[in-house]
């Protein structure tokens, strides 16, 4: 099997695994909550303040932002997987961690925009504090950006490590070359004399 091959494998088999979460616990609470309602677990209710299951639509983007954005929305993320498919097989083999932020991102998009292409609006029902109304879309595509971010700031200090190891190299190589220039001039000195 080829690396290409290979490479969708893993984009497919992560943004398949989110999406399938996604829409399997969208599912739970269309079929379970009543729009608007909240529900917390049976001796659970002190935790309503903090963090409660709802159930809730959105017609903008993440965490309810650009309401009424439907269309423009779509047609975003739609570009945003046609982009992530075109480009992923491009990345470097070892850089997992950007790999891993597409499939990610991939998922939250994917996710998102099969809600909207079959009902119009997102499903949100994760509600944490009085922070906006989330689903698992949404939060793959955050923990994607944060993938990311990781994973640059860590090349940043693995290129960082490299380059002062290039420099204790150099400035080593530097040094015994100007710890054999005295003798060299020395032993010029003697073959001149017996000259």
């Amino acid at each position: 099997m080829n690396q290409k091959v290979k490479d969708y494998l893993v984009l497919i088999g992560v943004a398949g695994f989110v999406i399938g979460l996604d829409q399997w616990t969208k599912w739970l609470v269309r079929e379970n909550i009543e729009f608007g309602a909240q529900w917390l677990p049976a001796g659970m209710e002190w935790l309503s303040p903090y963090a409660r299951i709802v159930h809730w639509y959105n017609s903008g983007a993440a965490f309810g932002m650009f309401q009424n954005g439907n269309l423009v929305f779509t047609t975003l993320a739609i570009l945003v997987i046609l982009a992530i498919i075109y480009y992923y097989p491009q990345v470097e083999a070892e850089d997992w961690t950007l790999k891993l932020a597409m499939g990610l991102q991939l998922a939250g998009a994917g996710g998102n925009l099969v809600d909207r292409l079959l009902m119009g609006k997102v499903t949100d029902f994760i509600s944490v504090g009085s922070f906006p109304v989330f689903n698992i879309a949404d939060a793959s595509i955050s923990v994607g950006v944060v993938v990311l971010l990781l994973g640059v700031w860590f090349k940043e200090q693995q290129e960082k490590k490299k380059k002062a190891a290039e420099l204790q190299v150099d400035n080593e190589q530097s040094s015994v070359v100007s710890d054999q220039s005295p003798v060299d001039s020395e032993q010029q000195k003697v073959n001149s004399e017996q000259s």
